[in-house]
């Protein structure tokens, strides 16, 4: 089984500026750019990829094809010296430094123009401690990477909806996956980490060791560092069953008031989203759905599949109903839909945290839906709770964890010549369920780059000032700016 064609699913990430015209040079490059290229190569930094290099214009390319930027230099490291010694020129040049773990990052965070990109795609190692149950991932990694290395045990912990997420950028900003409900986020399942600051230091934050830090890493993006290695707990998974079953939009109203209902009384072993989506064109879908407005219930549940079935049962049976859920490995779903994201294609994503799912929130997310510019375009109402809720509001950084729903409102399509409408729509869903949202929104969907009140309206302000203390500690100058940012 595979959910294919039109059908997009959401990702995690970041944005900045996106779609503003990039200029072949910045201000930024103020410096000497053969000073800095020269730093680089006699620091051993990594590979310096400059722009007389070959391979330049592969090496500055982002996920997504909105973001356009030419850095002086991509420093491809190996090693947590290579990447002290990379941070080590930037802030003596006076360069921006981007960090570039998986690449999936919506703003471009992971890119910058005239400065410096870390990049960490060559450190994607992934070692399992069967007995343990951890794990130790590289900083570069991403799911595919780690799940490879981890299902071959029949072992998982929560990492995004797409296997080519990076693992750095979804845990710092939370992480909300297909385990959600099962087993937390996925800075719920980080157990310690390797991090690179400022100063050069290597340092190591757990609960046992730069307590403040390793809260802060759990929810508060790239703020403080370069994370080189990320230990985590692991859980058995294996066979999962991959829900999907799908209505004509005009059901919108009875699928949603049964879907409140239901979600109620789920058990753990099954995370959901309500989802407002294009048919997908794939065997079993009828032909009057196909490439049709439609809303759907998605999800995963890690028990057997006949506790699956009935668990799903409510909502199978509800009129209309076309029930396409099947039995597949945890590694195939996480897999599903990749070819539904790939890189190079535009993106532009908008969020909201909500604690009921109104009728009133249902007609204005079936309302916005039917005025999508594209069959790209979906929204997605993630069913928060479980595992992930009973994590105190204040053990980690991640802010608005009591909010039982997480909105990911997002477009994708190809033509430059769509920005606008596509942009506008994913801002427009955001605008018109405000009246309903509790809290600003997950940073992980945030397609652009919020001001300092918007970040601090997003982690609230106790949390807010909490995590500028430890900025303040951890980079007293701001090197990490180029995130949801918390300035010291």
């Amino acid at each position: 089984m595979a959910w294919k064609g039109e059908v997009a699913r959401g990702r995690e990430g970041y944005n900045l500026r996106i779609g503003e015209p990039e200029g072949e040079m910045s201000s930024v490059e103020t410096k000497d750019a053969s000073g800095a290229i020269a730093a680089l190569r006699d620091r051993e930094a990594g590979e310096v990829v400059d722009r007389a290099a070959g391979g330049y214009e592969e090496a500055r390319r982002v996920w997504n094809g909105m973001i356009d930027r030419r850095p002086l230099a991509v420093v491809r490291c190996a090693t947590a010296a290579q990447v002290a010694a990379t941070i080590g020129v930037a802030g003596e040049q006076g360069l921006e430094l981007a960090v570039r773990g998986g690449g999936h990052s919506l703003p471009g965070f992971g890119s910058c123009d005239g400065g410096i990109v870390l990049d960490l795609s060559r450190m994607r190692d992934v070692q399992v401690d069967v007995a343990g149950r951890r794990a130790v991932a590289g900083g570069g990694c991403t799911w595919a990477d780690y799940d490879r290395a981890t299902q071959a045990h029949g072992l998982a912990s929560t990492g995004g909806l797409v296997s080519t997420t990076g693992v750095g950028g979804l845990t710092l900003g939370g992480g909300i996956g297909w385990l959600t409900r099962a087993h937390g986020l996925a800075c719920d399942n980080l157990l310690s980490a390797e991090i690179v600051t400022a100063s050069g230091e290597v340092a190591r934050a757990a609960g046992d060791e730069n307590e403040e830090l390793f809260w802060a890493l759990r929810g508060g993006g790239g703020n403080f560092g370069v994370v080189t290695r990320f230990e985590f707990a692991l859980h058995p998974v294996t066979g999962v069953t991959a829900a999907l079953i799908l209505w004509p939009q005009e059901a919108a109203p009875e699928v949603g008031a049964a879907y409140r209902r239901w979600a109620e009384g789920l058990r753990d072993e099954l995370t959901t989203m309500l989802v407002f989506l294009t048919g997908p064109q794939m065997d079993g879908v009828p032909p009057h759905l196909q490439g049709e407005p439609c809303v759907a219930v998605i999800g995963c549940h890690i028990g057997s599949g006949a506790d699956a079935a009935r668990e799903l049962e409510p909502m199978s049976a509800l009129a209309g109903a076309v029930d396409l859920s099947a039995r597949v490995g945890y590694g195939e779903l996480q897999q599903m839909f990749d070819a539904d994201f790939p890189a190079g294609r535009r993106y532009h994503f908008t969020d909201a945290f909500f604690d009921e799912l109104s009728d009133g929130l249902v007609e204005v997310l079936a309302s916005a839906a039917a005025e999508r510019p594209s069959a790209g375009c979906e929204i997605d109402l993630h069913h928060m709770g479980g595992a992930a809720g009973r994590v105190g509001a204040e053990e980690t950084a991640f802010a608005n964890r009591q909010a039982r729903f997480t909105m990911n409102a997002y477009a994708c399509w190809e033509d430059p010549r769509d920005d606008a409408a596509h942009r506008e729509w994913a801002r427009g869903v955001r605008a018109a369920c405000a009246p309903f949202a509790a809290g600003r929104g997950y940073v992980n969907f945030a397609s652009e780059a919020g001001s300092a009140d918007d970040v601090r309206d997003t982690y609230g302000a106790a949390r807010y000032d909490r995590l500028r203390a430890i900025k303040r500690a951890w980079d007293p100058d701001n090197l990490f700016r180029l995130n949801q940012n918390v300035r010291p």
